[in-house]
């Protein structure tokens, strides 16, 4: 760690960084600045149900059932409501930029929009008035499941989320239009959504694309058994017998993988999102996070369902997991846990140019207090092991993204985040 370090930024990206410097003028970030965070899975409308699924007893299953009743009921204005509050959220808490899980594309009766994007396009748009970048992974949800029987038709509010085929879907999003500090990538919902054949095409369109492309792989014991009494193997092998593991690839929570699985992970260059608040609100489990990272698997940070919206929770919640695991302490340091906030996440949902604080890359600061009630006493030293282990979303003071600062004194400059957050949620569930 360095103090006193003098950055310049020109055109949104860094100039300049310089150790032991006079601030003179410059505007002065105090604490510890580090790289923005990356959300590497989001899924904006579940942010809605927030403590409203805490007060009984259930499932994953049962929880699914509850985040229906949200589908359901968005339409492109509240959905662009919602999500601009939850990403203003975000960047309040040092996120400058949200791999956005979309599947909800269509009508409550499933029949396309006149405009087939509508809603991916109220995405962009949200992240946009936010002021943090998106990588919108839209995502391709063909089944309602998988059983004994093989694929089950969509019903419910998945009706919402499927498209009538793997090209349609290719052919939609093929319509899609990023605008600056944005992406469109590719999302395969689950070997549960979605069989082999159409797995293929998605995998075929990042590829082509060069785009991300990420899975929700393993998150259910359930899920596995359902992969290995209809095709004979697991998840992450379907994956890979469709083409779909590579440098491109990230399979979030894979939460039950056989070594077989961390072997084709590893040798394929796949990352995986870890979201260990969610895994943990729902009861899904704990990830094998160190034979991951001792197979070369690099590790990210979401925040999925949004029970927390809070990367430095995330990030001590993998090592605080593992130990629980292992009975072990320190397998993943404050830098390696740091990393998986920044760089990994950044570079997974395809910006390269971003996540380190180096000349050329996208400006993006997240600034830590080291002075509040969590942070006091901190020597310059443990800085870095202050904020990763003992620092909350409180503590953020600034946010600067692509060179702009959006969040100053711990509040947003455009937007009342609570009061937005508040009033988008009565719309939606009203």
């Amino acid at each position: 760690m360095q103090s006193g370090v003098a950055i310049g930024v020109e055109n949104g990206r860094f100039s300049s960084v310089t150790a032991n410097s006079d601030p003179g003028e410059a505007t002065q970030l105090m604490g510890l600045s580090v790289p923005g965070f990356a959300n590497a899975h989001s899924h904006a409308f579940h942010r809605a149900l927030r403590s409203r699924t805490q007060a009984d007893r259930g499932t994953f299953w049962t929880w699914r059932e509850l985040i229906y009743t949200v589908a359901e009921r968005l339409d492109p204005d509240n959905y662009h409501r919602l999500a601009r509050a939850v990403f203003a959220e975000m960047a309040t808490t040092g996120m400058s930029v949200v791999g956005e899980f979309h599947y909800v594309h269509h009508q409550p009766d499933g029949t396309p929009y006149d405009n087939a994007n509508v809603m991916g396009e109220a995405l962009l748009s949200a992240a946009a008035e936010a002021g943090i970048r998106i990588t919108l992974l839209d995502t391709l949800y063909l089944h309602g499941g998988l059983d004994d029987g093989g694929y089950q038709p969509a019903s419910g509010a998945q009706i919402r989320y499927r498209d009538s085929s793997a090209d349609v879907w290719a052919d939609r999003v093929n319509e899609l239009q990023a605008q600056s500090g944005q992406q469109v990538g590719a999302a395969i919902h689950s070997v549960r959504a979605v069989d082999p054949a159409a797995i293929r095409v998605a995998a075929e369109w990042a590829a082509d694309a060069n785009a991300p492309l990420h899975a929700h792989v393993s998150e259910q014991v359930a899920e596995n058994e359902q992969c290995a009494l209809h095709h004979g193997c697991t998840p992450t092998a379907l994956l890979a017998d469709a083409g779909a593991l590579g440098p491109s690839f990230t399979a979030v929570h894979a939460t039950h993988l056989t070594e077989h699985d961390i072997e084709l992970l590893g040798s394929t260059h796949s990352s995986v999102c870890m979201c260990p608040t969610t895994e943990r609100d729902l009861g899904d489990g704990i990830g094998p996070t160190t034979e991951l990272v001792a197979a070369n698997v690099e590790l990210s940070l979401g925040s999925d369902s949004h029970a927390v919206v809070d990367h430095l929770i995330e990030a001590r919640a993998v090592e605080l997991d593992e130990r629980l695991r292992s009975r072990q302490r320190g397998l993943h340091a404050a830098p390696e846990l740091l990393a998986m906030a920044t760089r990994v996440g950044h570079h997974r949902l395809g910006w390269a140019d971003a996540g380190e604080i180096t000349i050329g890359n996208r400006a993006d600061l997240t600034t830590i207090s080291l002075d509040s009630v969590r942070t006091a006493g901190a020597t310059p030293n443990l800085a870095m092991e202050t904020a990763v282990f003992a620092a909350t979303a409180s503590d953020i003071t600034s946010v600067v993204v692509d060179g702009e600062r959006i969040v100053a004194d711990g509040r947003h400059v455009r937007i009342d985040v609570a009061d937005e957050l508040r009033r988008s949620i009565e719309a939606v569930l009203s």
